[in-house]
Parts: C-alpha cells; structure tokens; sequence
C-alpha cells in the first residue's frame, strides 16, 4: 500500500481520463532519492498497462520531444525524476509526514513499539526508502527496548550508498561544503561559494537523515577542517564555541556552553537550549556533570515537542549516575514524555516517585510533578491513584506557599473534592486557582485555572485562560503544552454553546498534538469533536471518529477519552432513536467519575424515553448538587431540563426556568433542545398551540446552527403539532464544518485529503460537499473555489 500519495494519484487518474478522450499529455513527477517516485510508477504500471512511465535522473532532449509527441493523442507519459521538470506538468513527492511514517512502518514491521516507531521516523525525515531500510535493519535488541533505535541509515543502505557516491564524486570545493553542513544544520549557504553550493546539491541538506549519514561518512580530516572554518568564521555565540571545542579539544568550554543553553531556555528557544546542552554534554568528561546536562538536554527536547529525542537523550543519561535527586528529575521529565504517548498509569506512578524524590531538594520540581500526576491518573481515571495524589499534595502545603506552588496543589485538592462530590470544599480552593493564575507567568497556570473555571462553570472565564494558555504556550516555546491547552479551549467553548470555536480549536489540537507525537492528546481531540458531532445529530461523522480514536484508548488504558466517546456514542444513541442502548452506555460503563456527571442529562433523557424514570432520578442528584453549588446558569438549566422530563405536575415550572436559564446563559442550542423536548411533550399533552411557538423556535435555532439532524426532528414534531409550514428550509449559510471542507476544496485539496485532515469518513465528505453544493448553488469543484475567491 502506497500511504501518502493520494494527491498523486488523482493527478494520475487525470492525465490517463485525459489521455482516454483523444486529449493525452504528459506528468513529470519530481523528488528526491527515496521519495517513493519508482513505487509510485510501478503501482500506476500495474493499475493501467497502457500507460508510458519513464524513470530518470534528469531529462533529456528525447524525453522533451517524447512530451511534445504525445499532446493530444491517446497517449500518456508519466516522468519520474530528481530534476528540473523544464516548463513540463509536473507534481512534487514531498516528504511524507510524521503520522503517514508511523503507518508505514507499523505496514513493514507489525507490532512495532510506539516509542521506537516515532523514533524512527523521525530520523527518516518522511523519506519512503530510508523508513524501508530503516525498518529492515531493527535488531531484536531494538525490537525488545533493550538498545537504543538507529541514529544512522544502516552501512548498506542504497540511499546510503548513493550519496556516499555523489560526495565522493565532487570537487574539492562543493565536498568543504558538504562537510560543513554535515558539522551545522545552521550554515548560511549565501556565505560560502555559489557554484560549489550549487554542485553540492541536495547533500547540503540540514536535514537529520542527511547530515547523520554525512557525519559517518565524510572523511575525519575533512570534518576537522570544517570545524576550524566556523571557528574562525563565525560570529560570537554558541555555535563558534561549539565548533572552538570541537577543533582545540578544550573541556572548559563546556561551562561556557552550558551558559549559553541556560540563556537560550531563559528566551523560549527550547531547540537551541537542547542542542547546547547536548552539546555541553559531549564536551563534559564527569559521568554527573554530563549526566546533568544531557537531563537538560532531555527537558528541553520535551518542553519545545520533541518527546522522542527526550527520551533518546535520557536513556544516554540514566546509565550514567545514581544520584538520587537526577535520578529523580529524570523521572519527571519521562513522565511528562509518558503522559503524552504511553499509559497514564505508569506515567502517574513514574511522576509520583519524581515528586516524593525532589520534595525535599527541589521543592518546585517536586510539585511540577504532583501536577502532572494528577493529569496522568484523570486520563487513566484511576480515582484511587488521583486521590492519593491530592493528599500528598494537602500534605505537603505550606502556609507560606508561592503562588506558583500553591495554585497548583490548591488545584489538585479542589479536583478531587469535586470527583467526590464535596464541591462545597471545592468550591473556595479552584476559586483560589482562577484568582493566582494572574500571578504566576507561563502557559501551565493558565491551564489548571482554565480547568478550575470550567468545573465552577464560569465558561466565559474558563475560555479566557485556555486561549491565553495556547497563546503564552506557543509565544514562550513550550510547544509541549498547546494540546493541553487547546483541550480546555475546545471544552469552555462547547459550554458557552460556541460549536464552531470548540470545532476550530478541537481540530487544531488534533494537529498541533499529532505533529509532536502527543497520541493521548490526539485521542483527548478525537473524542472531543466525536461528541460535538453527536450533539449536532451528525451520527456518521461522530462514529467514525471514535472508531479513529479506539484501538488508541484500548491500547493505553485511556479512561477519560473512553468516558467522552461512551458519551459521544450515548447521543448517537438518542439520535437514532435507542434510547435504552445509550442508558446502557452510559449507565453501566466504567469511567471517568467527572465525565459521568456531565453527561447526566443525557442519562435522564434516555432512562425518560426507556420508561425507567428512576434510573435518571438516580443520575441527575450529583449533577444537580455540582450545578446547584456552583451556580453555573447553563448546568442549573440541564437541572430544570431534567427536571420537567422527570416530573409531570411542575414540569411546565421547570421547562420554563430551563428555557429562561438557556436565554440567560446564552447557550442557544441546549435551548432549542430544551423546546424541542417541551414541545413534545406538550404536543402529547394534547396542548398543540403552545408546542407550536416552542416548536418553531427550536427548528429556527437548529437551522440557525445547521444541525441537519435536529431541523428534521424538531420539523417533524411542529407537523404533528398541527403547523403545515414545519418543513425542513436549505439554508444559505454553511455550518463551520462545511466552511472548512469548502475552504479546503479551494485550496485543492482531494477529498480523500480532507476526510484525513477533518477526521471524517470519505463518505461523509462526500455528503457534505453535495449539500454545499446545493446551498451555495453551483455545480462543480472549480464554481466553487470560484465562489470563495
């Protein structure tokens, strides 16, 4: 199977539909050694036997003239080449990207461990050969976690061969520049000589897979000549000192690395600190010192989304000291790795040794490390494990506490009173949280109070901190936290009813999460735009991305994305009309004890459809207590909601203090399903006039919100109501989703290519775009990119 290349292979399609109508042409296909361009070419071979393909490294006259020769016959030429396309139609195979490897390797190797997989690709640089030989050359030792995984292309690599060629081959002026870029990925080639830059070529590529290939291959001699250049050369700074280093073998230099890493991490250039403290490393010739520097190193990788290279770095360190204290900080920083991409549970174990390590040495780190416990044992939703968690946390509070420190233990002993249910106690320690967090700088305050927000449901305030979060994230490097960050934005805008901004930021987590290699994230987002799905009655969209999301949950122990898809799948449930199936999902599952609570209005709803009142009696007295004692306005009129479904003699009391809280709050879609229940009820009540205005103002807010599903049903009931008008309405606008698919289409993306950016189903997209189509009434792919310019 050929994994991304669906672009291609459209393109393809074309030139031969093309060719087949007397109109044939010509398709240059252009990428550098490895893209898969020969895979490419013998998949088409095997699909149309008629088609011409031609594999080259440039072209030549023939070919030119070949091209010329088949316009506008029956004829098709397809040119694969690493060069010029020469005015020629032609498509670049660019490289393939981190989660497209991944695949690729888990094609060739089944089974492949999830850490050595990214790892692996990362070093491919999304190049298909190397990921092949790359994958061919795994020890059992690597398989097994025993050895680290590959730094370099293994010595009979083809690739490998292939460049070791080409740099042997060039003049001794064009390999100096080789050679330099092979010693610094940051060489300004406008400096150096532009006809030897120009024959270096491709093998003056910054990129990993290249350099490490040219680090073993190019001769000593020449690297050390390449090292004293940019000692000389260079400017001040961290790079010179390096290369000052490397050529006088001076050790002292170390220190004044070092210093420079600190300086680097201090303006939120977390790469630039990483490789400075790799590099202090290798100069340091103390097992401690260098073991210190290489945990920086690790921190660094981390914090600026690189959880690979951390943990590449970190098994180098841990092999190097028994200190207590590094030992230690080395478990906080794998444990942050591990809340990422592995199980919760282990990461929440790892995390609560680092912090019973440090307390007593490095009070901050310790606490940092309680915080991330906490998270880890909420993802697992081990009540048990998050419990402990907060009293060790009560434990070690101080009066005295800084802000930094105390904002996040008052946050783990708030959590946990609310998964208890004592949100009295709750109540004044998250509101402490919100209150601190505009005392305390960085990205990692804002989340705990934008969480301490939403479970207070102050929604508004609870948006404000996850978007400043996500700001301050991306503005001070910490790249590993935008994903956390943008699960509480996504979270506060659904609360506020804002579908189109919980759908935006859900969607960037999803790619903001999977670019890092943070795959507990991307299943947190999955399930998050799972659930908005369900609520807008899009049944097919919200299955398939669960079913995305659940080999990822199963394999992890994913306990809090679980408890959010059994919820997304419980609507679907209630949108198909099964309601007993979506009160066994919800009701008898295990799960995440907040998640459960929140979802409890769905649990009345479909024990109310069941005939099972009691069951949903059962479920909403914990939901009522949470919104009851925090007074949030959109929960107290789930309450009232609930409350009319559950009663008969005050349900009209309760459906109109449910209505006028929906109105107060300003969560215009809960309203409409709050009319479209009381309007049904009415209707059954044999009260159809006053169905009616509430009927009608459910089908107008529903439209409103293009919620296809919901205009049908609340439709239908007016109908029965008596209101011959009830009638589904297109509408001119278009629901966010499709606003994205259609921008997409503009910028020409196959809709093969926007099921996989959307996390939607081929067929989905395909639905979708017939019904934009229709709503801005144009008939083609090119009217409506047309339309949107």
């Amino acid at each position: 199977m050929l994994r991304g290349r669906e672009r291609q292979r459209v393109a393809i399609d074309a030139l031969v539909d093309r060719a087949r109508a007397g109109c044939g042409g010509v398709l240059v296909l252009r990428g550098e050694a490895g893209s898969g361009k020969t895979a490419l070419l013998n998949a088409v071979q095997h699909t149309y036997d008629a088609l011409l393909c031609v594999d080259v490294l440039s072209l030549d006259d023939d070919l030119m003239q070949l091209a010329q020769d088949v316009a506008g016959t029956r004829a098709a030429l397809l040119i694969a080449t690493e060069g010029e396309a020469h005015g020629l139609p032609s498509m670049t195979l660019d490289p393939l990207d981190p989660a497209t490897s991944v695949q690729v390797l888990h094609d060739l190797v089944p089974g492949l461990p999830a850490a050595l997989a990214t790892d692996v690709a990362d070093l491919a640089c999304g190049n298909p050969l190397a990921l092949v030989e790359l994958a061919g050359s795994l020890t059992s030792a690597q398989l097994g976690g025993i050895a680290p995984a590959p730094e370099v292309l293994p010595a009979n690599s083809s690739l490998r061969l292939r460049w070791r060629a080409r740099f042997e081959a060039l003049s001794p002026r064009a390999q100096h520049v080789v050679a330099l870029a092979a010693v610094d990925e940051e060489i300004d080639t406008d400096t150096l000589d532009l006809d030897a830059v120009a024959e270096a070529g491709p093998l003056a590529d910054p990129r990993r897979l290249v350099r490490s290939v040219l680090r073993a291959d190019v001769p000593a001699a020449l690297r050390r000549q390449a090292h004293a250049y940019l000692a000389e050369t260079l400017p001040p700074g961290a790079r010179r000192t390096w290369h000052q280093a490397v050529t006088t073998q001076d050790a002292g230099l170390a220190d004044v690395l070092a210093g420079h890493a600190e300086h680097a991490r201090r303006c939120g250039d977390f790469a630039t600190a990483a490789r400075d403290h790799d590099r202090a490393a290798q100069l340091t010739t103390d097992p401690e010192e260098k073991a210190h520097n290489l945990l920086k190193a690790a921190a660094d990788h981390w914090a600026h989304g690189a959880p690979h290279r951390s943990r590449a770095v970190l098994r180098t360190a841990v092999r190097m000291t028994d200190t207590p204290e590094l030992r230690a900080l080395m478990d906080l920083v794998a444990g942050g790795i591990d809340l990422g991409e592995s199980l919760p549970d282990v990461a929440a174990d790892r995390l609560m040794r680092a912090a019973k390590g440090l307390v007593g040495t490095r009070r901050q780190m310790a606490v940092a490390a309680l915080g991330f416990a906490g998270e880890a044992a909420s993802i697992a939703g081990d009540h048990r494990r998050y419990t402990a968690v907060a009293e060790f946390a009560r434990a070690i509070r101080r009066s005295d506490e800084p802000p930094a420190t105390s904002l996040t233990l008052d946050h783990l002993v708030g959590m946990s009173a609310t998964f208890d249910g004592r949100h009295d106690e709750a109540l004044p320690t998250l509101r402490t949280v919100i209150d601190l967090a505009d005392q305390v700088p960085g990205p990692q305050a804002r989340i705990w109070a934008s969480q301490a927000a939403y479970v207070l449901g102050d929604a508004a305030r609870s948006h404000e901190m996850a978007t400043s979060a996500v700001t301050v994230a991306r503005e001070s490097g910490f790249v590993a936290l935008v994903p956390w960050a943008l699960v509480y934005r996504a979270l506060s805008a659904l609360l506020l009813d804002q579908h189109a901004a919980a759908l935006t930021a859900a969607t960037e987590g999803v790619h903001a999460a999977t670019a890092i290699g943070q795959h507990n994230a991307v299943v947190d987002h999955l399930t998050i735009l799972s659930l908005l799905a369900a609520l807008r009655g899009d049944a097919d969209t919200a299955v398939h991305r669960m079913d995305t999301a659940t080999e990822h949950i199963t394999q992890r122990g994913l306990i809090r994305p679980s408890t959010f898809g059994a919820w997304a799948f419980a609507c679907v449930d209630l949108a198909r009309d099964r309601p007993a199936d979506a009160l066994d999902r919800l009701r008898l599952q295990p799960g995440h004890a907040g998640i459960k609570v929140m979802a409890a209005p769905h649990v009345v709803e479909a024990a109310v459809a069941c005939g099972r009142p009691s069951t949903g009696d059962k479920a909403l007295l914990p939901f009522e207590k949470w919104a009851g004692t925090t007074g949030s306005t959109a929960r107290l009129a789930l309450s009232h909601r609930c409350r009319g479904l559950l009663q008969s003699g005050t349900a009209d009391e309760h459906f109109e203090e449910a209505i006028r809280l929906h109105r107060a709050s300003g969560t215009a879609m809960e309203l409409a399903k709050t009319e479209l229940l009381y309007g049904n009820r009415l209707r059954r009540g044999r009260k159809p006039k006053a169905a009616r205005e509430h009927l009608r103002d459910a089908v107008r807010i529903f439209q409103s919100y293009q919620a296809d599903h919901w205009v049908e049903r609340a439709s239908a009931e007016l109908r029965a109501a008596g209101d011959s008008t009830g009638e589904p309405k297109d509408q001119p606008g278009l629901t966010p989703q499709q606003a994205q698919i259609a921008r997409l289409v503009a910028e020409g993306a196959t809709n093969r290519e926007i099921a996989a950016r959307l996390f939607l189903s081929h067929r989905t997209v395909e639905h979708h775009l017939r019904n934009i189509f229709a709503r801005l009434g144009v008939r083609s792919r090119v009217e409506l990119t047309r339309r949107l310019d």
